[in-house]
């Protein structure tokens, strides 16, 4: 099968809800580190919300599914695999490298989905990606998902997909008719107050940057001027990620600011409005962060952000898109912004940094603990205290150090 359809079209539900009806009609056992359905994704968080969505359907049917991708430790992946598994959800790098560990042998795979199958090839993926394909039995059925079904995509199509059955719910590059796009051309000196404004309402937003560096700066920015705010990008630990993308999810916070790396993957209900604080480089990179709005048949709004020399770049990029957006000069206070964003939601002081306690003088004959817990080597030094193990040479407090005979020589130690 190969499928089109643009971002937040359904994509999940619609490989979903038949291959695990298919596995469920097959009364196979589970076996360990063995998968009947695999599915590849491009990133993490793609991962993580497939499954999520999957989650209580294989568990109404009695069917066991884990996901496998790096940046995370990877014991819980190993043992959940040993246990058994019918459903494997995983990211292209940690899946090769598991199977050449041997945790993982995917000859008995009867069905394999390729989601996001363009983004895989942004990223260069799809060397890894031929590779697993080829470990899959050449009977099984396979499922292919992309936006569009060019360059390297149209390789894989050809190889590892005979004489497929093709379904588009959309044209490549159709927009979508409940999202207006905008063109905010903005003076240097006026951006962040804009910024500021654009994420100042009441309603979910979603900014775009090109970098790291400007996401954590937009976002601490942000957070200081009274507007809460979560970031998202690759130098987070997974467990950050999850954490902030939760926080956004769940509404603790309005704003998230994400690089390109949440582009995709993220689906979170309500977003009222995507800025593209940076302009993406290619018109693909577009519509995937402009996909975060007017989603499943909601409403949305998209915000693109020019300085005056970027300006024509910009509409050749729209083009590509098929898009008309809706051009302005705009500074702070312009009446585009609060047409956007309606009216300003309460500003929320930022938690005041907590003063260090005033060091307590020591009682006379009392040892004072050092500052660091290290010893010159750099090994952590054991604290003193009952058990059997031997105590170490390290320093002790109050009573314990006034009546030790040798302490003295442990202080000139």
């Amino acid at each position: 099968m190969l499928g089109r359809g643009r971002t937040g079209s359904g994509k999940t539900l619609a490989f979903g809800l038949p291959a695990l009806a298919k596995l469920a009609r097959c009364d196979a056992p589970t076996r360990r580190s063995r998968p009947r359905a695999l599915v590849l994704l491009p990133t993490r968080e793609l991962a993580g919300q497939v499954r999520d969505a999957l989650a209580p359907l294989t568990e109404a049917l009695g069917l066991e599914q884990t996901v496998v991708y790096g940046g995370v430790g990877q014991r819980p992946q190993e043992q959940a695999l040993r246990r058994g598994v019918d459903l494997l959800i995983a990211c292209p790098g940690r899946l090769e490298d598991l199977i050449g560990q041997g945790l993982v042998d995917l000859d008995r795979v009867e069905i394999t989905v390729l989601d996001e199958a363009d983004h895989m090839s942004d990223l260069g993926f799809l060397p890894a990606v031929r590779r697993l394909l080829r470990r899959t039995p050449a009977n099984s059925q396979r499922l292919l998902f992309s936006a569009t079904l060019d360059g390297e995509v149209d390789k894989i199509v050809r190889e590892f997909l005979h004489d497929p059955r093709t379904h588009s719910v959309d044209r490549a590059a159709e927009p979508v008719p409940d999202m207006t796009h905008h063109v905010f051309t903005v003076r240097k000196d006026d951006r962040n107050a804009v910024i500021r404004e654009l994420a100042g309402g009441h309603g979910r937003i979603m900014l775009f940057t090109r970098t790291k560096h400007s996401a954590r700066r937009i976002s601490r920015q942000l957070t200081a001027a009274g507007i809460p705010a979560s970031e998202l990008h690759g130098n987070l630990s997974q467990n950050a990620r999850d954490r902030n993308l939760g926080q956004f999810r769940d509404g603790d916070v309005r704003v998230l600011v994400a690089t390109d790396i949440a582009a995709r993957g993220i689906h979170v209900d309500d977003v009222a409005l995507v800025v593209h604080v940076d302009p993406p480089s290619e018109h693909k990179a577009y519509l995937h962060r402009s996909g975060r709005t007017a989603r499943a048949g909601a409403t949305g709004d998209v915000v693109t952000l020019v300085p005056p020399e970027e300006r024509d770049e910009v509409a050749k990029l729209t083009r590509k898109a098929g898009i008309r957006p809706r051009a302005a000069n705009v500074g702070p206070g312009a009446h585009e912004i609060t047409a956007l964003v309606g009216e300003a939601a309460p500003l929320v002081s930022a938690p005041e940094p907590q003063e260090r306690p005033q060091r307590q003088e020591p009682r006379s004959g009392a040892r004072t603990e050092p500052r660091s817990d290290r010893s010159g080597s750099g090994r952590p030094r054991r604290r003193g205290g009952r058990g059997g193990g031997r105590r170490t040479a390290g320093p002790t407090t109050g009573a314990a150090a006034g009546s030790s005979g040798s302490g003295s020589a442990r202080r000139s130690r």
